[in-house]
């Protein structure tokens, strides 16, 4: 189950690619002409995706969409948690990593 107090990381099963201003993600492994398996992400999506890296937390993405867009923290939880939910299902990311700290000094 997704939460924001976890640390998710991508999968090796999902590749995203920039495509001027869009990112498209496309399953490895299934079948590439089926477009049902593509996955075009808007600009809050393709943040959010870049911004997943084993090492944040979802509720820190969700203070980066904060500051990013001008959203508030309720519609910005609710983003980030159906898109991570709907990326986990497909196999794109799974729990796992280690939260950074904003340790000073590091």
């Amino acid at each position: 189950m997704v939460d924001l107090t976890t640390c998710y990381r991508k999968t090796a099963s999902i590749v995203g690619r920039r495509i001027e201003d869009e990112v498209i993600l496309v399953p490895i492994g299934r079948n590439v002409g089926d477009l049902q398996n593509i996955y075009t992400l808007n600009e809050v999506g393709s943040y959010i995706w870049d911004s997943i890296d084993g090492g944040k937390t979802l509720n820190s993405i969700v203070d980066q969409v904060l500051q990013e867009f001008e959203v508030d923290r309720g519609q910005a939880e609710t983003d980030v948690l159906e898109f991570a939910r709907q990326l986990e299902e497909v196999g794109g990311i799974v729990a796992g990593g280690v939260a950074q700290t904003t340790a000073s000094g590091s």
